[in-house]
């Protein structure tokens, strides 16, 4: 008998919840009552750390939304190791999920658990990073990367005034990307860079280090030490003679180390201006900055809707149907061009924070301090 989608499992949640009982292990599991007609089974997610705060909400919100439909959950943090998550992925595999949905950390470190998975008939949901060189990912659920890119990169250029600069008078900025073995930085980086790169190419932009390239400016596993540390050494280096405009950061957590630094070299004090700084994911302490003026802007991805994506794509899979995509073509991940919901992501400035971030329900005022 085909269940109610998440939608209406939402809308008669609190009946439901009468019908359940929820266990309060540390995975985040339900169980199903003694009493129900079917058990519909266990949902693996594998999420890739709970140092970043978009995760645990993802996982949260993952959680919640499975257990509305009546599926048990097993969530798994492997705090950005990959063979960790391998285990857990190989883990939930022989205790026979019915469907695995996964943060990847590298996303090509999977590819002998997914044939296993395949050979097991456990559908595969690669959630917000693609998971590359395998041909046993069902579906994808992530944000248009790109477009976050384009964001930034034009959020960038307007707040340091790129289009009044010239070759005569350029402005300086320093490139910082995600992490190379996330499929998503690159997707960022570039989309950053097909705004950007006209105004290198013409001079009005310029880059101290000549550190434009991808691999050179990546942050191993997303890590601000990482990106604060390098920051550390440009401002030491070739930034030492010159006063930076921006920095282009792709997540709130990097560009939280990079204004720590720029601090420490005597930005934002003695009339010497911060530089603007991006960021990503809307996580509250940037959020705060952003409030203040302390960081430029960052980019907000509901994370509640991206679970639903999710949580729906699945539940269509185990049900005969077929999930909801609207992207057939961007996402190949070497092996295969795997199906995708794109959801849209927001720009995020002082201007605008209060409607899309507090109008939004997505944080209080009082969050704000």
């Amino acid at each position: 008998m085909r269940r109610p989608s998440l939608r209406a499992a939402a809308a008669t949640a609190a009946v439901s919840a009468m019908a359940l009982t929820l266990a309060g292990c540390a995975s985040g599991q339900a169980q199903v009552a003694s009493g129900s007609p079917t058990d519909p089974g266990t949902i693996g997610l594998a999420l890739p750390t709970t140092e970043s705060a978009r995760w645990i909400s993802d996982g949260q919100n993952m959680v919640k939304q499975f257990q509305v439909l009546g599926y048990k959950t097993d969530l798994e943090y492997a705090q950005n190791d990959v063979q960790k998550q391998v285990g857990q992925v190989g883990a939930m595999i022989q205790h026979h999920v019915r469907a695995l949905v996964i943060g990847s950390i590298d996303g090509t470190a999977l590819k002998a658990d997914l044939a296993q998975a395949k050979a097991a008939g456990i559908p595969v949901i690669a959630y917000d990073r693609l998971i590359r060189g395998s041909g046993d990912v069902d579906y994808y659920a992530t944000f248009d990367n790109f477009k976050v890119g384009v964001l930034q990169g034009t959020a960038l250029a307007d707040a340091i005034g790129l289009k009044s600069a010239t070759k005569a008078a350029p402005k300086r900025i320093e490139l910082f990307a995600g992490s190379a073995d996330d499929n998503n930085a690159t997707f960022f980086f570039n989309g950053a860079m097909s705004v950007l790169k006209p105004y290198l190419d013409s001079g009005a932009l310029v880059v101290p280090s000549g550190q434009m390239e991808f691999l050179p400016v990546t942050t191993k596993a997303w890590d601000g030490k990482v990106a604060g540390a390098r920051m550390e050494t440009l401002l030491a280096g070739p930034d030492a003679a010159v006063t930076l405009d921006g920095v282009l950061s792709p997540y709130d957590g990097i560009s939280r180390a990079i204004l720590t630094s720029l601090q420490a070299h005597g930005y934002g004090k003695g009339g010497k201006a911060l530089p603007a700084v991006t960021g990503q994911d809307a996580e509250l302490d940037s959020v705060k900055l952003v409030n203040t003026g302390g960081q430029s802007s960052t980019i907000y991805k509901d994370t509640r809707e991206l679970a639903k994506v999710a949580v729906e794509m699945t539940d269509k899979l185990l049900n005969g149907e077929k999930p909801d995509i609207n992207d057939t073509k961007t996402y190949d991940n070497g092996v295969k061009v795997v199906p995708t919901f794109l959801l849209q992501p927001v720009l995020v400035t002082k201007a605008n924070l209060q409607t899309v971030l507090i109008g939004g329900g997505y944080y209080k005022a009082s969050d704000l301090g």
